[in-house]
């Protein structure tokens, strides 16, 4: 793409040096990942700042260098006399709409829902991908289980585990719209919201799910965790929102009513979209549903209360996008949800290993509430504390368990640079008897997995809780391969032998 930079308004340019024009072919923000021509965004992390590698990004051919520094930018110039260097206020904020302008606005040819709250983003981008795709509009979706187009998982190596950066998130919307999907839903998390990841997008449909505590190892403050996840709001044409979340729905709702459909579980009279007389039986849940003065039964194959409203958030998207009542009620039947959300599996001893990566306090609680409901003779639980997340949660998980579960087994996810032992300490801070020889400790997702399995006997439900993201563990800066599912299909392999 042959580029004139001065006449380029995304990048929200300070100070230019160098050329005014350049040749650029790709965009990268890791100097590893820099190709011939490309146009380098040097971004600043906790552990790392972009600006020390801009010449290792000009060795291996990048042609534009974007970022603050302008006496760096200046001297360098004078160096590399056929390189561009741009100066913009804000790194984050030029890489989100250059990528945008880069990757042809594809955001802009597709119908784009964005997911956000504490709890459930997965699980309902889950089953807006689904309800669309059975209604036939074809969608794709981004988050935590990876990327989707409407028929298919395909191949990405993701930025960061839930938002993609914005570079792969633009990136992603072209190979969705070029695979012939129209629509694309996405987790929109906080962070990701803070780092200006999704500017630059009109969000047809913003839904949300929940709020309470969590991430504060990032944003220190609760007040700026529901200030960075209100901002998505302001950049939509519609709302979804729970109306029974007593954490962030008011500010929702005084937002004004233009373009806002309101759902709950809880009674509320009202709202748009209710759920009533809800059953969770042992092939998914049934329930009434009240809808422009309908009254509708439903039964669809998810299990749990919470995983309701998650279905109720998916139906107000769908009316938002202008499909019928009649049209959503006739294909709910069908939904299909998340990877690794309330995935049900039976074992060849008649139990059932239940992986649901639950890794709050409050969606612990919810989860433990609909799996008791299911039959069953001992109830064997693993949680995790998650070393790349605030410890000050860790013990949190620990009480919500305690006394609810026969077995408990203790072990890390996602240990980063600690050391796990200080992990699943710190986890165990929260129990009451740390030393009650029902809770087990281990040191590796992997030895938890195995650890409870072990222990389950007939009839029994594994419940294996917590953050497995993408297929692998975060250690020491590396993604290990790890996969929840094939420990327990070696392991009833075995024993069947």
């Amino acid at each position: 793409m042959n580029l004139s930079f001065d006449r380029l308004s995304q990048l929200n340019i300070e100070a230019l040096y160098g050329p005014s024009e350049q040749t650029v072919s790709s965009l990268a923000f890791h100097s590893g990942r820099v190709q011939p021509d490309a146009a380098f965004f040097c971004l600043k992390g906790e552990n790392f700042d972009g600006h020390a590698y801009i010449e290792d990004a000009i060795a291996r051919g990048a042609a534009v260098i974007i970022g603050r520094e302008d006496e760096l930018f200046r001297r360098m110039s004078e160096v590399y006399t056929r390189t561009t260097f741009i100066v913009t206020g804000s790194v984050r904020s030029a890489m989100a709409r250059f990528s945008k302008y880069f990757y042809g606005e594809a955001d802009e040819e597709l119908k784009t829902i964005g997911v956000t709250g504490t709890n459930g983003k997965t699980t309902v981008a889950a089953y807006v991908r689904s309800l669309l795709n059975l209604l036939e509009l074809p969608a794709g979706s981004i988050g935590t289980t990876g990327i989707w187009t409407s028929d298919r998982k395909i191949t990405y190596k993701k930025s960061t585990p839930t938002t993609p950066e914005s570079l792969d998130l633009h990136h992603i919307f072209r190979d969705l719209r070029n695979h012939g999907d129209e629509a694309a839903v996405m987790e929109v998390s906080s962070i990701a919201l803070d780092q200006c990841r999704v500017e630059g997008i009109q969000f047809d449909v913003a839904i949300h799910t929940n709020f309470s505590e969590e991430h504060l190892e990032y944003h220190h403050t609760i007040d700026h965790y529901k200030e960075c996840k209100l901002r998505l709001f302001k950049q939509a044409d519609h709302r979804v929102v729970n109306i029974d979340d007593d954490g962030m729905a008011a500010e929702l709702l005084a937002m004004g009513s233009d373009g806002l459909l309101t759902y709950s579980i809880e009674g509320h009279p009202e709202a748009d979209i209710r759920a009533e007389d809800i059953q969770v039986t042992e092939d998914g849940s049934t329930f009434t549903l009240q809808v422009y003065d309908r009254s509708e039964s439903v039964q669809v194959p998810v299990y749990g209360t919470y995983n309701v409203a998650n279905v109720l958030s998916a139906i107000g998207t769908a009316l938002h996008l202008g499909f019928s009542i009649d049209h959503i009620l006739s294909v709910l039947p069908a939904l299909q949800g998340p990877e690794g959300r309330f995935q049900v599996i039976d074992t060849p001893m008649n139990q059932k290993v239940i992986l649901d990566y639950a890794h709050t306090p409050v969606a612990l609680n919810r989860l433990l509430e609909e799996v008791k409901k299911l039959r069953h003779r001992r109830l064997i639980v693993m949680i995790a504390g998650i070393g790349i997340r605030d410890f000050n949660k860790m013990p949190k998980m620990a009480a919500a368990i305690e006394g609810r579960a026969d077995e408990i087994i203790v072990t890390v996810d996602h240990p980063g640079y600690h050391d796990p032992q200080i992990i699943v300490d710190q986890v165990c801070t929260g129990f009451s008897h740390p030393e009650s020889p029902h809770v087990h400790q281990t040191r590796t997702r992997e030895e938890g997995v195995l650890r409870s399995l072990e222990l389950g006997a007939e009839g029994d439900i594994i419940l294996l809780t917590s953050g497995c993201i993408n297929n692998a563990q975060m250690v020491k800066g590396e993604e290990i391969p790890h996969s929840d599912e094939a420990i327990i299909e070696s392991f009833y392999a075995g024993v069947a032998q």
